[in-house]
């Protein structure tokens, strides 16, 4: 594949009378990885379902280097969605075992690297004899990820991967990921609600919230250009002017809330002012976690 973007194009999709997802426009170009968060609710599942083809949209339409991707054996060739797997017992897959599971894989996925999947097995210490039904909730996200990474596909979602990982296998996880996006150049898109631990990980990140594109911005410039600002609230309210300002809040004779500026604006903190850079899931919180109401 000599170009490289995934568009997504006025997508609105509807279960019944609710609409999950709203006139989402959204652009993933080859050799990055994006960051999908959102809170529950918000719609990232369908998103990436639908952006590879796993589930239509009810308005709108996927778009890979200008081609429909519904339907389209070809283009979805370099497209792959890894989700949970579902090891239920009343799941079809229940009963396969582990290396079962990944010869459908193998057979199903046309670039499938075989080499690696088995480097990842070895790794993670998958018992290849094991039942899907007997894996634990980390084993089988360590196998979502062998499959992921195995499948070569230039545009990768990975939807909560490190679900059921400890630490150093969501260290491990990491290291493994950047070394194939360094030595394949492909696109992944992660979703996770551990954003801190995530957010170096991500050259953008993409903010979904009720079923719409609330921001997609390049991460270090977004962490660059934000801060937490407090102080005594006229000389704060001063400041303020002009910035956008999110989850201001007053407390006695003080405020504080988070600030964004522009490029080539280098506020500075004060006698009366204090500048505290943010991580990234202080900075999603303050955009859509300060309202009563939980998806």
């Amino acid at each position: 594949m000599k170009e490289g973007k995934l568009e997504c194009k006025g997508l609105t999709k509807k279960y019944g009378k609710k609409e999950v997802l709203h006139n989402v426009n959204l652009e993933l170009e080859k050799g990055k990885i994006y960051g999908l968060i959102g809170r529950n609710g918000a719609g990232k599942t369908t998103l990436l379902s639908i952006l590879s083809a796993q589930n239509p949209a009810s308005e709108g339409e996927i778009l890979l280097n200008g081609e429909s991707v519904w339907e389209n054996k070809e283009a979805l060739k370099h497209i792959y969605f890894a989700r949970e797997i579902n090891g239920a017992a009343s799941s079809a897959i229940s009963g396969f075992k582990v290396k079962e599971y990944l010869k459908i894989a193998s057979e199903y996925l046309p670039n499938w690297d075989e080499e690696l999947a088995e480097q990842l097995i070895k790794l993670f210490h998958l018992d290849k004899k094991k039942r899907i039904i007997k894996l634990s909730k980390g084993m089988s996200s360590m196998l979502t990820i062998v499959v992921a990474l195995a499948s070569k596909a230039e545009f990768t979602f990975l939807d909560e991967p490190v679900a059921g990982l400890d630490v150093v296998a969501r260290d491990q996880f990491y290291r493994i990921l950047l070394d194939e996006f360094t030595e394949s150049g492909r696109t992944f898109v992660i979703s996770t609600h551990i954003i801190e631990e995530a957010e170096d990980l991500f050259e953008e990140v993409i903010f979904l919230h009720k079923g719409e594109i609330l921001l997609k911005e390049n991460t270090q410039e977004l962490l660059e250009h934000t801060a937490y600002i407090s102080g005594k609230a006229e000389e704060v309210e001063a400041f303020i002017k002009g910035k956008q300002v999110y989850g201001l809040e007053t407390i006695g004779r003080s405020k504080g809330g988070m600030v964004r500026w522009s490029e080539g604006e280098e506020p500075e903190a004060t006698e009366d002012i204090t500048l505290q850079k943010m991580h990234l899931q202080k900075i999603f919180i303050s955009l859509c976690g300060r309202e009563d109401d939980v998806e």
